[in-house]
């Protein structure tokens, strides 16, 4: 997995300054919020659901041994192929031969983050074999040579006239003079693209929302129909998914499809829920003659059992940056990873390490608007401020920031040293402020004061204030 996390703080500064950027993200401030919010107003028991759902994710995660060999048993069942894979090398050299195998020169792929994560289309392409993207989002971003900038979302930080000017370079061989002002005639020249495109594929490659181990099923969600497009017209379908994404029943699946879209993109269900089992049977009037799962582990095993395992009941829904202040201002490419937002500052680091990946949960507010409106309940501030530590416990912060850490842990433990500090610190900031009240410049407070002023601290501190009621109570 490629990871350019190290290099956030300037892409952040990169992200701000960049115009374009600030007015497409002003779409994800303005639509998803509402539409989640009201969707689950909608709903009297999406927050018991929310519970029941955690409570199936956690029981699958304490016992997912049990479930992966049920579904690999009923998968093998229903006529399809179950593949291992360790890691991305290995769901690569998987899914590279059962293209080869089938003497592939054209796939075509339903949208699935984790191809980005093991970057399947490169690999592909390098040994001769065209991928074609169907999901809208992710074409116009394939277009431009560039990755997602949001799980459900991938080309949120683009604006309609980038959309037109990519279609007018690229689509070379149609008519120059035709209309591309609205969404609806950009969205109707893709489908003309890519209606070809289904029938020219050898091999379709999805994702997978969930697995159902009692039934052998992947299932997809989608709001354009292109997944299912892509998995029943050519002759092989490969489903690539992470051993998490596992749910015991079909009861189970309907529980979490419950808060799926309602948490993503505020509808009730998504367009189209596709269930797929097995090849095509010979009575089935379309489907794939194969049918293979492919289940990625690259680090997720690791965090079982482990205080990361919380992580793990993600269902990938986007809600918890559609509401992060810190995505709002730098979108999801400033991440430098393929997971941005809240849950990339916690997977990443997971999988690729937080000697790559410390800027991310350093990032956070701890708002704590992203743990509120997870689907799953995941902890993510929790978790982001345990990799804080763990960045700490490594050394891997600078000397200064590590020096100021210590020094606020030894006045934390002693609160006669915590009180005099402060005491004698909003002093002086306060006759920094002078009459404006406002701190223009700070000593190692450059981060903050680089782009804005500093309050100066009025009248008393907590502490003090508090001695004196106390004190006036007596008296």
């Amino acid at each position: 997995m490629k990871v350019q996390s190290a290099d956030f703080i300037n892409r952040s500064a990169k992200a701000i300054g960049d115009e374009q950027l600030q007015r497409a993200l002003g779409n994800v401030r303005k639509g998803f919020i509402g539409k989640r919010a009201k969707a689950a107003a909608a709903l009297p028991e999406f927050e018991a659901i929310r519970d029941e759902a955690v409570g199936i994710k956690n029981h699958v995660l304490n016992h997912l041994d049990v479930y992966l060999e049920r579904f690999e048993a009923n998968v093998k069942a229903a006529g399809g192929h179950v593949h291992w894979a360790r890691d991305d090398a290995e769901a690569r050299a998987i899914i590279l031969e059962l293209c080869r195998k089938e003497n592939a020169r054209t796939v075509t792929k339903g949208k699935s983050m984790l191809t980005e994560e093991i970057e399947l289309n490169a690999h592909l392409e390098a040994h001769g074999i065209e991928t074609v993207e169907t999901d809208l989002g992710e074409y116009i971003i394939q277009l431009r040579g560039e990755s997602p900038s949001h799980i459900i979302a991938p080309a949120v930080h683009l604006n309609r006239d980038q959309v037109e000017a990519d279609f007018r370079r690229v689509h070379s061989h149609l008519a120059e003079e035709r209309a591309l002002e609205t969404p609806e005639s950009l969205l109707g020249e893709a489908r003309e693209v890519l209606r070809r495109r289904y029938f020219d594929a050898d091999v379709g490659i999805t994702g997978a929302n969930f697995l159902v181990a009692e039934t052998g099923s992947s299932v997809i969600v989608t709001n354009e129909g292109n997944g299912d497009l892509t998995q029943t017209l050519p002759r092989v379908h490969i489903a690539l998914a992470s051993i998490e994404k596992i749910v015991p029943t079909m009861e189970d699946l309907s529980t979490i499809l419950r808060l799926l879209a309602r948490s993503a993109t505020g509808q009730e269900m998504s367009v189209y829920t596709t269930i797929s089992t097995g090849p095509r049977r010979a009575d089935d009037q379309d489907g794939p003659e194969e049918y293979h799962i492919v289940l990625l582990d690259n680090g997720r095993s690791a965090l079982l059992g482990t205080e990361f395992q919380e992580v793990l009941r993600c269902i990938r829904c986007g809600a918890c940056m559609n509401h992060c202040p810190v995505f709002h201002a730098v979108g999801g490419h400033a991440y430098g990873a393929v997971y941005p937002g809240p849950i990339g500052a916690v997977i990443t680091p997971a999988l690729a390490g937080i000697e790559k990946a410390g800027h991310l949960p350093n990032a956070s507010t701890f708002c704590g608007r992203c743990e509120s409106v997870c689907p799953m309940r995941i902890p993510l501030p929790k978790l982001m401020r345990r990799w804080r530590d763990k960045e700490y416990e490594k050394g891997l912060q600078p000397a200064t920031m590590r020096r100021g850490i210590s020094l606020w842990a030894f006045a934390a433990q002693h609160p006669r040293v915590y009180r005099f500090g402060t005491k004698y610190a909003a002093a002086l900031l306060s006759r920094l402020g002078g009459a404006r009240r406002r701190i223009a410049r700070l000593p190692f407070a450059s981060g903050w004061t680089g782009a804005r002023d500093l309050p100066a601290p009025e009248g008393q501190t907590f502490m003090q204030a508090y001695a004196a009621a106390k004190k006036a109570d007596r008296s």
